[in-house]
């Protein structure tokens, strides 16, 4: 029995009420003799996720308002641990206004949210700080308000920069647009109130619990004066001549390049989203058409003991003719339309994540190397299917053959098929057109039949009669249940053609006024034949289409597509069979030559890829716009965005080290980051616009702007770096993680230094600091 929830509805509650049902009915409905078993449930392995990141969205709230009370002081923890949780608490309420569920995706976009949504209240809080350890003779109202309104205009500019940088990636195509719409959606509402609660909230708290002595706690102000020495002794060495801050600069973007040639050698491999860790994995059978019932369930049977010895596998559950429940993955791949004989199924149940070490995709490859030592019938295909992180296609790597003819096109399939098995981390190779099914030809001859004047009806029901059976009835079941038919037939092993069936008597009128009968071999000719492929058409088109999954050294697409692509150049065709084409987007324009179209996961990755490059690019003109009205100038925008590419460096390298892909989620990471990065830079130009007042040499005004930024710079990066950390664990939202932990880790600390060296290499007076 397999349950479905409705549109809405909480997949916990319902898997907890079926629980709960289950329970009551043993005894009563289900016998005690009988053994039930859960083989998939959706709704514990939600709740399961949703507890882990509720416990990393408290430990990211801590520990942020940890790191305040150790920089600045308990008084701004207290006002840091109530502006995260009513900022949260708001953008939930947001969220379900606007109809989102709590789920995976918005989860994780508030834990990613907490990092940035803080950043507001830093500046003003650490502001607000500075001006009260002034010691001048303003009183602490008035100190605060002008703190406020100095980093007012930078902060507002620096909240729309994010928000600018996130919503672009709404306009994503596909599937991949609701899947990651909770993520700018609700990290742009998380960010417009953490700004309202900055600006208004903070203020006021601070102010209520800020204490009577004016003067009161010099902690933070040693820490700051920490901070300016260490940035003093840091910056003025790079930025003392023109020539220094020259070298840096190009230092700096050689690093730049050398973290981006890690994806040319290999180093930096890109997958779409990599696997999640499910509990359950299904192996799909086809053996060749024709196959018996029970030929498919005894395969069955031999793959699920070697399934069961591998290790974290709960249990095994067969479908041998008939379709298991299906999910998102299976609606896609058609896995309910999986009636033949010749077609199983092994759904495999796992040990829940908690108790078990290993991931979904590991275990899956210790699965097919298992199954691997079952002999197979000739032509059977086997496929390890795991649930997609994202939105399913009908396999991990598809190659479509176009050709002008039925002919060509089938040999062409079969020559690209043979190059895919070559390629080493290519696996569970499959495709469209399978084998010809046997079918049984039975011509009538007419002559005969006009001979023994039998009529062409009596002859098509007795056929129809021996080889489908004959319905006698219904059996009723109860006023709750439909009736069953009662369909009176041979058993399959008598269904082919013998001479018993041709024995089968026909009445036939050859004597008038007499009845007789004739044997229906008599009447007919049978013949065993091959029947015709599967036939596939994709947009109005023949196509036959190539399908496999990925296991080894590479798990996405593009470098399958590539070694394939460089097989095809060299291998050796002919004439009679011609080098196809190769199309790695968009579908032919005709068939009129052979043609290779990649499609599957690449199709997908490319249009995701594309996509939120073009939203990248938009997203730096909605910034450059915001920051040109901000300075009014057109240069100081192009020195603001100069940082943006330095997250690539820490990016690359945090890839490199932990050994993840870069995904979809990474490039999610990268584009946030602009927006994170230039608030940092425009805090930083404003202050050092504010200094320069045409007397205190440029380099000073550097140093000491740099100084002054460096404190509420570094709290607002790790704040949004504490965030990240907890994102980690998760293995598909990995790569958002590391793309904020080490981009913001290696930014942050160049944009400190770079911004200083552009200013002097453009704007140099010569004078020393």
């Amino acid at each position: 029995m397999a349950f479905a929830k409705r549109s809405g509805s909480n997949a916990v509650v319902i898997a907890h009420t079926i629980r709960e049902r289950l329970t009551s009915l043993r005894g009563r409905l289900i016998p005690r003799d009988v053994a039930v078993t859960i083989t998939r449930d959706d709704g514990r392995s939600a709740n399961a996720k949703v507890n882990d990141l509720l416990f990393h969205l408290a430990l990211a709230t801590a520990s942020i308002v940890l790191l305040i009370a150790f920089t600045i002081g308990w008084r701004a923890a207290a006002v840091t641990g109530v502006v995260i949780p009513t900022t949260v608490l708001l953008t939930i309420f947001a969220s379900w206004i606007l109809g989102f569920s709590i789920n995976r995706v918005s989860l994780f976009a508030l834990i990613f949210a907490i990092g940035i949504l803080v950043d507001d209240a830093i500046v003003v809080i650490e502001n607000i700080s500075r001006h009260w350890e002034m010691r001048d003779e303003r009183t602490r109202l008035q100190s605060a308000i002008e703190a406020v309104a100095e980093v007012g205009n930078p902060t507002i500019i620096a909240t729309l920069t994010v928000i600018t940088a996130l919503l672009p990636m709404l306009f994503v195509s596909g599937l991949m647009c609701p899947y990651m719409a909770p993520i700018p959606i609700n990290a742009s509402i998380a960010m417009a109130f953490s700004f309202f609660m900055a600006t208004i909230a903070v203020p006021w708290m601070i102010l209520k619990l800020a204490p009577r002595n004016r003067h009161a706690g010099s902690h933070p102000h040693a820490v700051r004066n920490s901070l300016a020495g260490w940035y003093w002794r840091i910056a003025e060495p790079m930025i003392r001549t023109r020539g220094r801050a020259l070298i840096f600069l190009l230092g700096v973007g050689f690093a730049t390049l050398a973290a981006l040639s890690l994806f040319y050698f290999d180093v930096v491999t890109v997958k779409l989203l990599p696997f999640g860790n499910n509990s359950h994995l299904t192996v799909v059978l086809d053996l060749p058409a024709g196959a018996s019932l029970e030929a498919t369930e005894q395969t069955l049977f031999a793959l699920a003991r070697r399934a069961e010895t591998v290790h974290d596998v709960r249990s095994v559950t067969a479908y041998a003719g008939t379709a298991g429940p299906f999910d998102f993955n299976g609606l896609v791949r058609h896995y309910y339309a999986r009636q033949a004989p010749n077609q199983g199924e092994l759904h495999i149940l796992l040990k829940p994540r908690d108790e078990r070490d290993e991931l979904t995709n590991t275990i899956a490859g210790h699965l097919r190397r298992a199954v691997r030592t079952v002999t197979l019938p000739p032509g059977a295909t086997l496929q390890i299917v795991q649930s997609p992180p994202g939105p399913p296609v009908l396999a991990p790597l598809v190659a479509e053959i176009y050709a002008p003819n039925a002919k060509l096109r089938l040999a062409e399939a079969r020559e690209v098929k043979r190059l895919f098995a070559r390629v080493p981390y290519i696996a569970d190779i499959h495709d469209s057109w399978g084998y010809r099914r046997p079918q049984l030809d039975i011509t009538v001859d007419q002559s005969k039949l006009n001979f023994y004047k039998v009529e062409q009806s009596d002859v098509n029901a007795t056929i129809r009669d021996l080889l489908g059976g004959v319905a006698v009835g219904y059996a009723y079941r109860g006023a709750e249940h439909l009736p069953v038919d009662i369909t009176v037939g041979l058993p399959n092993d008598g269904r082919s053609w013998n001479d018993t069936l041709a024995a089968t008597p026909i009445p036939a009128s050859a004597i008038p006024g007499a009845t007789s009968v004739v044997e229906l071999g008599q009447i007919v000719t049978a013949k065993q034949s091959q029947g015709s492929y599967s036939i596939y058409r994709r947009d109005g088109q023949f196509a036959d289409m190539i399908e496999a999954d990925l296991a080894g050294k590479f798990q996405a697409p593009i470098y399958a597509i590539f070694a394939v692509d460089h097989l095809i150049a060299q291998h050796h065709w002919t004439k009679a069979l011609p080098k196809p084409a190769i199309g790695l987007a968009g579908a032919p324009l005709n068939d009129a030559t052979p043609t290779l179209r990649w499609a599957g996961e690449w199709r997908v990755t490319y249009v995701t890829f594309r996509d939120m490059g073009a939203a990248f690019i938009v997203a730096l003109l909605g910034i450059y716009v915001l920051v040109v009205g901000q300075f009014r100038s057109f240069k100081i925008p192009l020195v603001i965005l100069t940082p943006v590419p330095l997250t690539l460096i820490g990016i690359m390298l945090g890839h490199w080290l932990l050994g993840a892909y870069f995904t979809a989620t990474s490039m999610i990471g990268f584009i946030a980051l602009a927006g994170i990065i230039v608030r940092n830079s425009i805090l930083l130009v404003d202050f050092i616009r504010r200094g320069q007042d045409g007397v205190t040499p440029l380099r000073r005004v550097l140093l000491d702007a740099g100084a002054i930024r460096a404190k509420p710079i570094l709290l607002t990066a790790l704040s949004a770096m504490i965030g990240a950390a907890a994102i980690l664990p998760d293995p598909i939202f990995q790569g958002l993680g590391i793309s904020l932990l080490f981009g913001l880790a290696s930014s942050t600390l160049l944009t400190l230094l770079v911004i200083p060296a552009i200013y002097v290499v453009l704007r140099d007076d010569g004078k020393p600091a």
